[in-house]
C-alpha cells in the first residue's frame, strides 16, 4: 500500500510540473499587449510629457524632431506669423528645435496635460512671472546650460537653438522634478463612425503664414507645406498627420508685446467652437467643447456623435479663418477596377 501511495504521489508531482510547465510555454506563447499612447494612439508608452516651443518662420526650416512628436499645435504670434508647440510622450528624440520663446496661448493649451516639462527659449518679462506660476516645470533656456540648450554651428541665429532633450529629461529624473506622465486630453482613436467628404487639400491661411494638407493615399497620412514649400523635418521626412484638427477659435490682442512692440495675439482655446476632423482622405465638420483649463478638448459631429480619430501622429491648426477645400467629386474619382 505504501509503495502504491508512493506512486501516486510521484505521479501526482509529475501532473502537477507538467501543467505548470504548460502554462508557462502557454504564457511565453500569448503576444504581449502592445502599449498604445493615449495622445496618438500610436505605439509606444505614456511617459512624461514634454512640451517644446519651436519656430514656425521659413528661416527655422527644417526643424528638428517634429516628426517624433504625438501632437503639434499651429498658433499664430506676433505679425500674424505662426509657431509650434510640440508635445512628446511615447518618442522624446535627441535634439529638438529650433527652439524659441513662449507665449501666453502656451499656457492655456498645455493645462490639459497637466504637469508637463516646458523647454523654451525665454520671454517677454511680464510672461515670465505668469510661467514662473503655471502648473508645469519651468525649464526655460535661461536657468539651464549650454549643453542642454546647445547651438548648432550650421544654422543661422535665430534659429540655430537646439535642445538636447535627452539630457534635459535626464535632469527631471537626477532633479526630481515632478512630471505628469501622458493622459488623455479629450480624444479617443477608431475607425470613423460617420461618412466624411472626400478632400485632396486643405489649405490655412494666417495672416503672414499658409499651411496646406495634401492626402496620401500610399502613406495614409497628410503631407504638409509650409509657406508653398514641402514641410520637411531635418532628417528630410515629409511632416505630416495622420489626424489634422482644424480648430476654429477666437484669436484676439493680448497684454503682451514681443521685443519690437508688436502685440501677441492670444488663442481661446476653452469654450466651444467649430472645426474640421480630417482623417482617411475625408473631412469631418465638428464641434469642440473644453469647459475648462484643466480639461482636455472633446470632438462631436453635427448629429452629436463622437469624432475619433486616426491612430497616429495629431496636428492641431489653431486659427480664426475657415479653410479652403478642395473637394473630390463623384466624376474626379477613379472608376472602379472590374
Amino acid at each position: 500500500m505504501r509503495s502504491r501511495n508512493f506512486i501516486l504521489a510521484i505521479l501526482s508531482v509529475s501532473l502537477l510540473s507538467g501543467c505548470a510547465t504548460l502554462t508557462q510555454t502557454f504564457k511565453s506563447l500569448t503576444p504581449k499587449a502592445i502599449e498604445k499612447s493615449v495622445l496618438s494612439g500610436r505605439e509606444g508608452g505614456n511617459g512624461p510629457v514634454l512640451v517644446v516651443k519651436i519656430d514656425d518662420t521659413n528661416g527655422a526650416h527644417p526643424q528638428i524632431g517634429l516628426e517624433d512628436a504625438d501632437v503639434v499645435y499651429i498658433e499664430e504670434v506676433e505679425g500674424g506669423l505662426t509657431r509650434i508647440a510640440a508635445v512628446f510622450s511615447s518618442v522624446i528624440p535627441m535634439r529638438i528645435g529650433p527652439v524659441r520663446s513662449a507665449r501666453i496661448s502656451d499656457i492655456e493649451i498645455m493645462s490639459q496635460y497637466g504637469r508637463v516639462a516646458f523647454a523654451y527659449s525665454g520671454a517677454q518679462k511680464k510672461l515670465l512671472s505668469v510661467i514662473v506660476a503655471a502648473n508645469l516645470e519651468n525649464l526655460g533656456a535661461q536657468a539651464q546650460s549650454p549643453t542642454i540648450y546647445t547651438t548648432d554651428p550650421a544654422r543661422k541665429q535665430p534659429y540655430a537653438m537646439v535642445l538636447r532633450a535627452d539630457l534635459l529629461m535626464q535632469k527631471i529624473i537626477d532633479k526630481g522634478y515632478v512630471i505628469d506622465s501622458a493622459r488623455s486630453v479629450g480624444w479617443s482613436f477608431g475607425d470613423a463612425k460617420s461618412e466624411g467628404v472626400p478632400i485632396s487639400r486643405v489649405v490655412l491661411h494666417w495672416p503672414a503664414a499658409t499651411y496646406s494638407a495634401i492626402w496620401s493615399k500610399t502613406e495614409s497620412r497628410w503631407h504638409l507645406t509650409h509657406n508653398n514649400e514641402p514641410d520637411l523635418s531635418e532628417t528630410g521626412k515629409r511632416l505630416g498627420p495622420t489626424t489634422f484638427v482644424i480648430q476654429i477659435v477666437s484669436i484676439t490682442p493680448s497684454i503682451y508685446e514681443d521685443k519690437f512692440g508688436a502685440v501677441t495675439p492670444f488663442s481661446n482655446t476653452v469654450g466651444t467652437g467649430t472645426g474640421y476632423i480630417l482623417r482617411d482622405g475625408k473631412s469631418y465638420t465638428a464641434t469642440w467643447s473644453r469647459p475648462s483649463a484643466d480639461v482636455g478638448t472633446s470632438w462631436k459631429a453635427l448629429d452629436g456623435s463622437e469624432i475619433t480619430f486616426a491612430p497616429g501622429q495629431v496636428w492641431v491648426a489653431l486659427t480664426d479663418t475657415e479653410p479652403d477645400f478642395t473637394l473630390i467629386t463623384a466624376s474626379a474619382k477613379p472608376s472602379p477596377t472590374k
